[in-house]
């Protein structure tokens, strides 16, 4: 089975669980416009990757950590776009769930996300119930204080703010969740693939900087331009677009290097290349780069002023 028919399967199960006679339909089709369809899913593939390079002895103890990280990732998602935070229409290229649904069920929607997360992940600990704590640990640190997700989106209300710290916490921390979550899942060490979630995490925060400035709403799934509008933190206004695209293509090729030496190392290492050139494909990257380039040509030409004979 694919690893991304996996990841839908059990998500659908997962959400099937909590969808009882009583609950109330419109909390759950808020929530499964939340989920369904999905995105590129790389979080719980992730998890999923990381296991299968550990030897996997319990995959649904490995599916569970994958639905639980996808369903936080989805829970934030909710709550970024509200009118408090981005105000997004869009999201994954339809409504984002307050457009659809109201303020009110995208708050309840964002917040039974988060449950559902610890709960899939609790239900599915029968066979390796030693796991659990660890992974409980580990995920919930991914979306709580210090470092989760949820200091990632305070940092915006911050005067000042580190752009690593910001990146780490509001997108790294749930890569950091999917690779140590997927080799505790299979009994392996999780401080030895924790490099691979911070440099793939950084990366990816990096790449939706890069694309959110050349405009690419189609890969985003949501309206441009949201970091200058918004004030936020973030790659291009430290780095400029060309030193934004330098430091992404150095930390795929970090992430690449962090991947412990094992049978699966080479095809990890090839999965990481080929969801960079998804992140941010090179031939887009060289051809605004040349156009920009070209633009400032332009306006640095002198003047030619003429005068009648």
């Amino acid at each position: 089975m694919k690893p991304i028919t996996r990841i839908e399967q059990s998500l659908a199960i997962a959400l099937a669980a909590v969808e009882e006679p009583g609950c109330p339909p419109k909390l759950v089709a808020a929530v499964r416009h939340a989920v369904f369809p999905g995105g590129a899913r790389i979080r719980p593939q992730l998890c999923l990757a990381v296991a299968q390079a550990c030897g996997q002895d319990d995959p649904a103890l490995t599916d569970a950590a994958a639905v639980a990280i996808e369903l936080l990732h989805c829970a934030s998602l909710v709550h970024d776009d509200l009118p408090c935070f981005d105000d997004a229409p869009t999201r994954r290229g339809r409504a984002s769930v307050h457009w659809a649904f109201g303020q009110p069920l995208a708050v309840l929607a964002g917040d039974a996300l988060i449950v559902m997360a610890f709960q899939t992940l609790a239900a599915a600990a029968g066979q390796s119930p030693l796991r659990l704590p660890g992974l409980m640990k580990i995920i919930a640190d991914s979306v709580g204080m210090p470092s989760g997700i949820v200091a990632g989106q305070a940092w915006e209300s911050e005067s000042r703010v580190s752009l690593m710290q910001y990146q780490r916490a509001k997108t790294g921390s749930l890569f950091v969740a999917a690779t140590c979550a997927g080799a505790l899942s299979a009994g392996a060490d999780p401080k030895a693939w924790q490099a691979l979630g911070d440099c793939l995490g950084e990366a990816y925060q990096v790449a939706d900087d890069i694309r959110d400035v050349m405009g690419q709403a189609e890969l985003l799934g949501k309206p441009v331009g949201q970091d200058a509008q918004h004030a936020r933190p973030n790659a291009i206004a430290d780095l400029g677009l060309g030193g934004a695209i330098v430091h992404f293509e150095s930390l795929i090729t970090a992430a690449a290097d962090s991947i412990p030496e094992g049978p699966s190392a080479a095809a990890m290492r090839q999965l990481v290349w080929q969801e960079s050139e998804r992140l941010v494909p090179r031939a887009a990257c060289r051809q605004y780069q040349a156009q920009a380039q070209a633009q400032a040509q332009t306006a640095a030409a002198p003047v030619r002023l003429t005068t009648a004979a």
